[in-house]
């Protein structure tokens, strides 16, 4: 286990690592500290070659995370929030970035920032009791963690644009109906089900599992013929890799392969 600062730690999971937010006094409120530490958490895991997958979870028994810590927020002058913004940005870009394929496991509150953190990651897993949302427009500012663009790109314009200007939060059953989470597990299982996931993910090439991410992440958003050249970058640095060498090997001798990751 390795900690970053008070309220964020890593564990492993053998080709898994958690990424956990640990402040359960404050609903893992966001605070200037906070999102220090996950930045500095997703930099380090960023750069772990052993590293195949990485799932964010919360130790709090109701709450993945409630946004922004407004009790700290309340006390800052104009020139203190504008400082803690390029703090802030940096947690939310942090675990946006990380070039693993990363999983969020949604339990009770994901509110604002909490529900960004978790838009930020590939996949969703929420159990039932999950309530999501993005409202911030009901305290006179905008979702500012990355909602505004990856909400629209999980769900569509239109209805993006409905569950901002609303501010409305939206229950398990139908944030999965409206693809706002992918996965719906059983109550309290949220993280068990998004580390199994994890797991199977990282039982494949860590090598293709960065390219095909960095693929995808890189050609959204592009027409077809700039997405085919983005695809074929990514394919360039993964064919003359050994994990392919040892994934064509394996699947010719029949046995499971043993990726170099390189």
């Amino acid at each position: 286990m390795q900690r970053f600062g008070e309220w964020v730690r890593v564990e492993r999971h053998g080709y898994v690592a958690e990424l956990v937010m640990d402040r359960p006094e404050a609903m893992n409120a966001v605070s200037t500290a906070m999102a220090d530490a996950l930045a500095q958490a997703c930099a380090s895991l960023a750069a772990d070659a052993a590293v195949r997958a990485v799932v964010l979870t919360s130790t709090h028994e109701r709450a993945f995370c409630v946004g922004a810590d407004l009790k700290e927020r309340n006390s800052f002058t104009d020139a203190d929030l504008l400082r803690q913004r390029p703090r802030t940005r940096a947690a939310y870009t942090g675990v946006l970035e990380l070039p693993q394929p990363t999983v969020a496991a949604v339990h009770g509150y994901a509110l604002g920032g909490g529900f960004e953190l978790a838009l930020a990651c590939d996949l969703i897993v929420a159990d039932g009791s999950a309530v999501v949302g993005l409202p911030e427009v009901s305290v006179g500012v905008i979702p500012g963690g990355g909602g505004t663009q990856l909400l629209p790109r999980r769900v569509g314009a239109a209805r993006a644009a409905e569950l901002v200007f609303t501010a409305r939060r939206v229950r398990a059953e139908e944030a999965v109906r409206l693809g706002l989470v992918d996965q719906l597990a059983a109550d309290g299982a949220d993280r068990a089900e998004a580390l199994e996931l994890a797991a199977r993910i990282a039982r494949n090439s860590p090598v293709g599992l960065r390219a095909a991410k960095r693929a995808m992440r890189l050609g959204h958003g592009l027409d077809l013929r700039a997405g085919l050249e983005v695809e074929d970058a990514a394919w360039r640095s993964v064919a003359f890799s050994g994990d392919r060498a040892e994934g064509v090997a394996a699947f010719n001798e029949k046995r499971d392969p043993d990726w170099p990751g390189e």
